[in-house]
């Protein structure tokens, strides 16, 4: 007996979702908070490669932001960060396929939370005085008693905010991963299996270019903000 054909409407979708500018970052930051963590507790020469380190996250924040506004439609801010009601409907269940084909409300949220803490773990770290080996180029320009503040979060709550942040984010993979969504594959290839047809990414060889343009003027930037000091702490 013959099957009955499945309807073209029930047959997953195949979408890029995220650009490969997109997912270098990911990648590359995802490394770059791992290696920072290691130098911070090892100490001595390592806190070479920490301020190194800090100079790359800044680069890549500063990329992110420039990218948020004219990359891939899933990686643009306009595009991923959730209104009240997609938040609304995520909540109680009745989401869409365009609410959560890139990141979920909540997954987005937690993304803004974590770029929003690093970006002040980064500032914290421009404005920090260990009072040993290093100090962040920025502190000559501010007073005294900010830089205590500065290096007091840069050492204690900003460094157990992205613990936590790190640690939901593993939880959220994990459990999203044991559900069937699995959100690092997609975040290897670019692609997602969705259950309706969405905007696709653009992800050409003219986006990459214009990736890497960004890119060099992120690090530019980075380059210039470290050098209005002798050294930093990261």
């Amino acid at each position: 007996m013959t099957q009955p054909a499945t309807p073209a409407s029930a047959l997953p979708h195949k979408v890029r979702i995220w650009d490969l500018p997109t997912r270098l970052f990911h990648w590359l930051l995802a490394a770059c908070i791992v290696a920072l963590v290691i130098t911070a507790k090892m100490g001595g020469n390592a806190m070479n490669w920490h301020l190194i380190l800090g100079q790359v996250v800044l680069a890549l924040l500063v990329f992110r932001i420039l990218w948020g506004m004219v990359g891939g439609y899933w990686s643009r801010f306009g595009s991923f960060i959730p209104s009240p009601a997609a938040l609304g409907r995520y909540v109680r269940g009745a989401s869409t396929t365009q609410d959560r084909a890139g990141h979920n409300p909540l997954g987005a949220l937690s993304v803004i939370a974590m770029l929003i803490i690093l970006i002040a773990q980064i500032a914290s770290g421009l404005l920090s005085d260990d009072e040993i080996a290093f100090s962040g180029p920025l502190t000559r320009f501010v007073s005294g008693d900010l830089i205590s503040q500065a290096t007091n979060y840069h050492a204690h709550w900003g460094q157990y905010l992205i613990y936590g942040l790190v640690a939901l984010h593993l939880l959220a993979v994990i459990g999203y991963s044991l559900k069937g969504d699995k959100l690092v594959p997609a975040m290897v290839t670019g692609d997602k299996l969705l259950d309706g047809p969405v905007p696709s990414a653009r992800d050409t060889m003219g986006t990459r270019v214009l990736a890497a343009v960004l890119a060099v003027v992120a690090s530019g930037i980075s380059w210039w903000v470290h050098q209005l000091g002798q050294g930093a702490a990261f």
